[in-house]
């Protein structure tokens, strides 16, 4: 060996993942180090966290593998779960995804790392494709209204409980606190319901739908087919119900649907299910897309997002996020719901399916769904075996035992075991004739013919007088995409239309959106992960158990806690599930009138809105002059409420991008006074490493996986946000009444669930897993500290040019900062609106635009992004300042300059005439570097107060796809 060459352990490239995944090399970082006046970092670090929060010493986590090492070992994992026909339902069912949209899309970062569509000029593609989702659901359901989708099915059902309480009480209807439950709901669902009732204060009234009427309620949920697989007329029990001034909802399978008179026709005013069956995988509970309709009248008060249609500076028909947009942080605890992610991706993909089968498609998989299931049916009552349920969509329930069971099994099928002696069996998309002959051998011992049942079905109409009438998917979007090849440059089109992370940065304060690792992406597709049902028996999950139990352990490692809940499937379910799991805590101790929650005023809207929904009354707490809470004003109100005090909801660093040194004094003065201390997970990616929720002082926090640990936004969602809790607070987690969450022996098993799967959107958790396991301990930290660097060089870059709002003791931020426009705006009448906009005609993606304080722009760059990234924004940023002073010298009038006419479009590049005081160039090239990589806005800046007067939330006739 020469004295040059390297060494072995120098080429093996352990760290590999941690170079493609942070964007300043060690080049980079020394000059950005320079550039801010930081030796090193470390230096850094130390000017920015307080000493006493620190970590003593490096984590205990793994050292990094690299990229094909980690998707060789999950794989070897994966493989230990068992995959046989799921013929379980309840909600969950096998389909197809057809491969243009599960490439295109779901494979897709040009769809997975989108954001949540606030600018609407660059997310129009989007945008359509959850106005068609709408229009889906609208037509499906039979109402006039639909949402952009909610988490899940029972959290739907839950928000259409407390919709219908709302609605009811508003106009003095109904003074009662008792809510109706079909008994045939799914198990599932009653399971959330029961625990999101308690802490509203309602009665749940549990029995059958001709009962309903007579139990004095302010609202119903029916389901429509039940758990029973049983479909009926429900349109007299509706009525009965209205007529005592009820709100009626519906929870109905879209599939079923496709056949079936909607619950709109039946007279209900919400209709709710989930669309997983429209393709998208079962991924052994999540994230699927719920779906929630209602009556045009209570738009008003529908939970979640809703697409509009409004149009543009040129008149044009353009869409945005109406209605509900920002709700949360504009009513805080009077908003509607908690919700702020929805799953966007997959309501596009559901979407998409629709589009692509069109009504004469989806009528055909329907129609072929039920007349497997006649056969079914059909070839058991053959040999003698009752059939119980008597009019059926896809489900039925027969009276056989354990030894069915287990012949069914040992065939390759999962059937659900619905009571004793019962067993469920649900048909879906992927099922064969051959699959139905094998299983009624494997039933009954006999061999049967396939022609000669379906000759014998076909002669029996079960569903005669319960069909539907009317047409469906009648809008021309759902007509024309129906080969490949359209549907494929259809969903190009779209997809141009969007600015996402595979364009340029996206510095969204308080998003986090970083680097979603295409090796963490793969698993997704893994059928052992895809294709697993959520209530499947745990045998058969060996692999995904061991992967939730690795990535628990490192999160309790990572976040300084004793135990770990991944049922919540969005950062607002986890701060809603600490929040139960502290009510729960304090009830334990005979302290269940402890309900005042402190949370500073500037907090994420979600977190005063979770609070109500868990039955808590907020006290906000003030703020200081640097952003920091008021600790004088903590303490007093902790005082003066210490025998009802719950908790504080604390979000570290603050929302304004700081590490409070008062922090650990904060959540003392807390526990001082009986209560508990919540910390949002927001932010906890500015944490990983270098300190921990725990050890900070917290008792739980919610970990947004969609933020810290990588899982791509999506376009909205999906999102994960689980919580880690300190041992005291353990052991009253969410559970689940199908699948246990916990361990066996503990002491509150089978306490109420906060989501419709046991472990959420389940099949997101490997991504985390790749992540952790890429990075290890070392790039975790290194990865923190990186985006503490990079939010500062932006800090220090652009403050000679816009003021930054809010620094720690040392004069730094965390990992993001506030620009402070409202100077600018006072002078010149320039917004941060305004900027925003421009900042799209330099191919950006605006900051967080007035959050948390109105009149400024909020940067998180994340560790992802490199030097030349930054300095890219940093130049676009300071050209903006520029041609602001342009408008300060009345170079430029007020009212017509390239900001108050941003985005500009090719339209205007177009135009034969050219009015305005600056030139074409000027206006759509502004820097020499955005030509070589022009993003198009496809609409130009989009008139807001149009869209509110005139609100348009289906498909328009005339929209662009005809």
């Amino acid at each position: 060996m020469t004295p040059s060459a390297p060494r072995l352990a120098d080429l093996e490239q352990q760290d590999e993942f941690i170079a493609r995944h942070l964007g300043p090399g060690p080049a980079e970082q020394a000059a950005m180090l320079a550039a801010i006046g930081a030796g090193s970092l470390e230096a850094l670090m130390d000017q920015t966290l307080p000493e006493a929060i620190r970590l003593p010493a490096d984590l205990p986590l793994p050292e990094p593998r690299r990229e094909h090492e980690a998707l060789a070992e999950l794989k070897a994992i994966a493989q230990k779960n068992v995959l046989k026909k799921n013929l379980i339902g309840l909600g969950y069912h096998d389909t197809l995804t057809p491969k243009v949209i599960l490439r295109n899309v779901l494979e897709n970062p040009g769809w997975y790392t989108a954001y949540t569509p606030y600018q609407a000029e660059i997310a129009q593609g989007r945008l359509e494709a959850l106005l068609n989702f709408q229009q889906m659901v609208v037509d499906l359901t039979g109402l006039e209204l639909a949402n952009a989708s909610l988490l899940d099915e029972a959290t739907a059902a839950a928000e259409a409980m407390a919709m219908a309480h709302r609605l009811s009480h508003q106009d003095g209807r109904s003074g009662t606190k008792r809510f109706f439950v079909d008994r045939d709901a799914f198990p599932q669902t009653l399971d959330v319901l029961r625990t999101r009732a308690e802490y509203f204060g309602f009665e749940l009234v549990i029995g059958s739908p001709a009962q309903a009427a007579d139990a004095k309620v302010f609202g119903a949920l029916l389901q429509y087919p039940d758990q029973r697989g049983e479909v009926a007329d429900l349109g007299d029990c509706i009525a009965a119900l209205k007529a005592t001034g009820a709100i009626v909802a519906v929870a109905a399978d879209p599939m079923a649907l496709v056949l079936l008179q909607s619950p709109g026709a039946m007279g209900a005013d919400i209709a709710l299910g989930s669309s997983q069956r429209f393709g998208i995988p079962l991924g052994f509970g999540g994230p699927h897309a719920a779906f929630f309709a209602c009556r045009q009248a209570f738009a008003r008060s529908m939970p979640g997002r809703i697409i509009g249609v409004s149009k543009d500076a040129r008149g044009k028909p353009a869409l945005r996020l109406a209605l509900q947009t920002r709700e949360q942080h504009i009513r805080r605890e009077k908003a509607n719901s908690n919700i702020c992610t929805s799953q966007v991706l997959l309501a596009n993909m559901a979407g998409f399916y629709a589009v692509y089968h069109g009504p004469e498609g989806l009528k055909t998989i329907a129609q072929r769904i039920h007349r497997l299931t006649a056969i079914l049916a059909t070839g058991l009552a053959a040999v003698g075996v009752k059939v119980l349920t008597q009019r059926y969509f896809d489900t039925i329930q027969v009276y056989l035992g354990d030894a069915a069971y287990a012949a069914a099994q040992a065939a390759g099928f999962n059937l659900r075991q619905a009571g004793s002696d019962t067993l469920g069996i649900s048909i879906n998309e992927k099922t064969s004739g051959a699959d139905i002959l094998a299983l009624l051998k494997a039933l009954t011992g006999k061999a049967m013919d396939l022609a000669a049942l379906d000759q014998e079905a076909a002669r029996h109409d079960v569903l005669a007088g319960l069909k539907r009438q009317d047409a469906i998917l009648t809008h021309p979007v759902f007509q024309r995409y129906h080969t490949e090849h359209e549907m494929l440059r259809y969903l190009k089109k779209l997809q141009n239309k969007d600015l996402a992370l595979d364009h340029s940065m996206i510095p969204l304060g308080s998003c986090t959106m970083k680097l979603n690792a295409t090796s963490a992406m793969i698993p997704l597709g893994w059928p052992e992960f895809s294709d697993l049902h959520p209530f499947a028996p745990l045998d058969q999950a060996q692999g995904y158990l061991e992967v939730l139990k690795e990535l628990s352990g490192w999160l309790e490692t990572l976040t300084g806690f004793a135990a770990i809940c991944l049922q919540p499937n969005s950062g607002a379910q986890g701060e809603y599930a600490g929040l139960v799991a502290i009510r729960r805590y304090h009830a334990s101790r005979g302290e269940g009138e402890r309900d005042i929650c402190l949370i500073p005023r500037s907090a994420h809207g979600t977190n005063p809105a979770s609070a109500r929904m868990a039955g808590l009354t907020v006290v906000p707490v003030d703020c200081d002059a640097n952003g920091n809470v008021d600790v004088a004003d903590l303490k007093a109100k902790a005082a003066q409420h210490e025998t009802r005090l719950a908790c504080l909801m604390l979000t570290y660093p603050s929302t304004h991008g700081v590490f409070e040194a008062a922090v650990q004094e904060i959540c003392a003065i807390v526990h001082a006074h009986g209560g508990q201390v919540y910390m949002d997970g927001a932010n906890l990616n500015a944490q990983v490493g270098l300190t921990s929720p725990g050890r900070i002082g917290a008792d739980v926090a919610h970990i947004n996986l969609h933020k810290t640990f990588a899982i791509p936004h999506g376009g909205g969602g999906p999102g994960m946000g689980p919580i880690g809790m300190k041992a005291h607070l353990a052991p009253f987690m969410a559970d689940h009444v199908l699948q246990a969450t916990g361990p066996k022996d503990r002491v509150n098993a089978g306490q109420g669930a906060v989501s419709a799967a046991p472990f959420g959107s389940a099949s997101l958790l490997p991504i985390s897993w790749m992540y952790i396991a890429m990075l290890g301990g070392r790039g975790l930290k290194l990865a923190t500290q990186t985006a503490i660097l990079n939010a500062n060089y932006l800090a220090c870059r652009l403050q000679a040019h816009y003021p930054v709002l809010y620094q720690g003791q040392n004069g730094r931020v965390a990992h993001e900062c506030i620009l402070d426009i409202r100077p600018l705006k006072a002078a010149t009448g320039i917004s941060e609106t305004d900027i925003a906009k421009r900042l799209m005609d330099y191919g950006f993606h605006a900051p967080t635009v007035s959050f948390p304080v109105a009149g400024t722009l909020m940067l998180e760059p994340t560790e992802s992004e490199s030097k030349a990234e930054l300095d890219r924004f940093i130049a676009a940023m300071i050209h903006i300042r520029e041609e602001i002073r342009r408008v300060e010298t009345g170079e430029w009038p007020a009212a017509n300059n390239p900001l108050k006419n941003a985005p500009h479009t090719q339209q205007d590049l177009l135009d034969a005439e050219w009015k305005r005081p600056y030139c074409r160039a000027e206006a759509c090239i502004p820097l020499p570097w955005v030509a070589e990589n022009k993003f198009w806005p496809s609409v130009n800046r989009i008139d807001d107060v149009y869209g509110d007067r005139n609100p348009i939330f289906t498909c328009p006739p005339m929209a662009d796809h005809q």
